[in-house]
């Protein structure tokens, strides 16, 4: 896999993992974290394209700060506003931050919906 994507917690991690395949690398930095955290992302991520995708609170922005430092070639997603945090964002919306960002090929569709269209004859 050639892609990493970095969260900041294990509820967040299980939201996007719900529209992920599952092979991809999803990553916690486990609230803000520290010069040994920082480290062990830095090693688990190697050389594959980091993601980031934090909460937009001051948190978030915080962590999103200083992860820029250790991955500054990294691709920032962003959660709308008005969601509590990704752990609570709609699987559409974050389905639809993942295709922005270009990862069509690891997202993980939900079927689509198979209800028929009745017409005047199926119903004689």
């Amino acid at each position: 896999m050639d892609i990493a994507i970095i969260v900041e917690g294990k509820n967040d991690r299980s939201r996007i993992r719900r529209v992920l395949q599952q092979d991809v690398p999803v990553y916690c930095t486990y609230g803000t974290p520290g010069t040994k955290q920082i480290a062990a992302l830095q090693k688990q991520a190697g050389d594959k394209e980091v993601y980031l995708f934090m909460d937009n609170d001051a948190s978030g922005k915080r962590i999103r700060g200083m992860l820029r430092d250790t991955f500054p070639d990294a691709i920032h997603i962003y959660t709308r506003r008005g969601y509590p945090g990704v752990e609570s964002t709609p699987e559409s919306y974050l389905i639809e931050q993942l295709e922005k960002a270009g990862l069509e090929e690891y997202i993980h569709y939900p079927p689509s919906d198979t209800n028929q269209i009745w017409t005047k004859e199926d119903q004689i």
